[in-house]
């Protein structure tokens, strides 16, 4: 938006919405609006469970995968001074709970660490200890894709040693041992949240305007239930459709697709337009396991292996901004698939710096309606 004049940023904390005025609540001020566009995600689903939210490492934000990868090398760092297999082995085991696209795609790349690269950097440690786990409490991988697919992932997934556990649903965790309805405990102090996502809430959105699983109820137009001026895009909305009466799934071309849409129906609307219904045109699913390994489901064709593991990576390339960092990401992907020896080793840690009194009292004020 360097080129618009008439576009301000702010980043701020939203509080609440106060919809009979048109204002909004955040932790920097108030804000009032004439049109309000709430996109505000999802968040990782723990179904209640605050000990597996409390020990668990989700997969959401890029934060969160530096974390996973820290908490991953420093596990090795430790075993490495530990003389004792049993005690070795809760360190070096890691467990991934949800057989989505987010839980296929980590198995594959830890696996493929532990088979191609920890061995280099700790030949001290036999890697044959290390179980990667995969754990789904439904019947298949890949729910979303096709039969083929979704077959030809679970067999590259055992290809590179990852253990698949189907019809297994986790009871609770403890930080150290992994509970299983109906089969043995697994100890590992790395466990992978990845087993669903849930939308986040606003205050000030009636409750008769969400759904029981607390995304926004929306029209066609992708406008709040009972509002004029107010509009919900992406994981955070829900809009029946009759391909989709449950919602539409919480993927990023969905969100694309209905900021689009909004997009141009507000500009017709500055025009007197007729307004277009939104419509959800399923581009296709796609995952990537492994090197040269992937599974694509297309509209009008499925692939897997090479080609597909091809097409994964341009469709993501096409996807990063500027043509700098498009080169700079593709020779980086090249050197890795040639050399296959990732830069992992660097641990990054922010350091915590407690804030003053005044700046913690500035950064949590809240405002009352």
């Amino acid at each position: 938006f360097h080129s618009s004049s008439n576009v301000l940023f702010r980043m701020a904390i939203v509080r609440s919405i106060d919809k009979k005025q048109k204002r909004i609540f955040t932790n920097l001020g108030v804000l009032d609006y004439d049109i309000l566009v709430l996109s505000q995600g999802a968040n990782t689903n723990y179904f209640g469970n605050e000990n597996i939210h409390r020990y668990s490492a989700p997969m959401k934000t890029t934060s969160e995968a530096l974390y996973i990868r820290n908490k991953i090398i420093s596990n090795y760092e430790r075993a490495v001074n530990i003389s004792e297999e049993k005690e070795r082995k809760p360190i070096m085991n890691v467990v991934i709970v949800g057989g989505g696209a987010t839980g296929v795609e980590l198995a594959g790349s830890i696996a493929e660490l532990r088979n191609n690269v920890f061995p280099k950097d700790y030949p001290q440690l036999s890697f044959k200890n290390m179980r990667v786990i995969l754990i789904e409490a439904g019947n298949t991988l890949l729910s979303g894709l096709s039969e083929k697919s979704r077959e030809k992932a679970l067999e590259y997934l055992q290809r590179l040693g990852v253990e698949v556990m189907l019809n297994t649903l986790v009871e609770d965790y403890d930080g150290f041992t992994v509970k299983l309805k109906g089969k043995q405990p697994i100890e590992t102090i790395t466990l992978l949240w990845a087993a669903g996502v849930k939308a986040n809430s606003m205050k000030g959105v009636d409750p008769e305007q969400k759904a029981p699983n607390n995304r926004i109820l929306v029209d066609e137009y992708n406008r709040l239930i009972g509002e004029e001026d107010i509009f919900v895009l992406g994981d955070q909305c829900l809009l029946k459709e009759d391909k989709f009466p449950n919602g539409h799934p919480q993927v990023a071309q969905v969100a694309i697709q209905q900021a689009n849409n909004l997009a141009a129906n507000l500009k017709k609307a500055l025009k007197g337009g007729r307004w277009n219904p939104f419509i959800y045109r399923d581009l296709g699913s796609m995952a990537t396991i492994g090197k040269k390994m992937a599974v694509v489901d297309l509209p009008f064709m499925s692939m897997r292996g090479f080609f597909a593991w091809f097409v994964w990576l341009f469709v993501h390339l096409m996807a990063i901004l500027g043509v700098k960092n498009k080169l700079q990401i593709f020779i980086t992907w090249a050197w890795k698939y040639l050399s296959f020896d990732p830069s992992l080793r660097l641990l990054i840690r922010p350091r915590y710096v407690k804030p003053s009194k005044r700046e913690w009292l500035i950064e949590d004020r809240d405002y009352e309606l």
